[in-house]
């Protein structure tokens, strides 16, 4: 199915997503930290990345920001362990900061199984319909 890139330092998180997607059909390649996980998506081709927000060197929005560069439709998810709380006055809410930024879809830690893959397929199927309605009108048509 779809060749997907997590990148968290949590190795129990790690594995844990590893597993579920595995199971339900996709390839997965894992990264511990942010600069190997850039590293591992330079040398690689991922339909997409899962990106713990909070890890130490390089975070999750950064490496969002420079894989936009690199391919700025590929969609992204964020995860975080860090509580979402409706209360202004306890600070910002990453996960909404984050798809903002370009993320396609925020999970809070811990999450459902069935979350995590309903927010896999619709991710993919989302950059499906964009990636095919991307291409010129006339493109198909003007070919003999």
């Amino acid at each position: 199915m779809a060749r997907i890139l997590v990148v968290d330092d949590d190795i129990a998180v790690q594995t844990t997503i590893r597993l579920l997607l595995e199971r339900a059909g996709h390839s997965v390649v894992a990264a511990g930290d942010g600069r190997n996980g850039l590293a591992i998506f330079e040398t690689g081709e991922f339909d997409l990345l899962f990106l713990d927000i909070f890890m130490p060197g390089m975070d999750g929005l950064e490496i969002m920001r420079l894989v936009h560069q690199q391919q700025p439709l590929i969609p992204i998810i964020v995860i975080s362990g860090n509580p979402v709380t409706s209360d202004s006055g306890a600070g910002p809410d990453f996960l909404t900061m984050a798809t903002k930024l370009g993320a396609v879809r925020g999970l809070q830690k811990p999450f459902k199984p069935a979350a995590l893959l309903a927010a896999v397929a619709g991710s993919l199927e989302a950059a499906q319909r964009a990636s095919s309605s991307s291409l010129p009108a006339g493109e198909v048509a003007s070919r003999p």
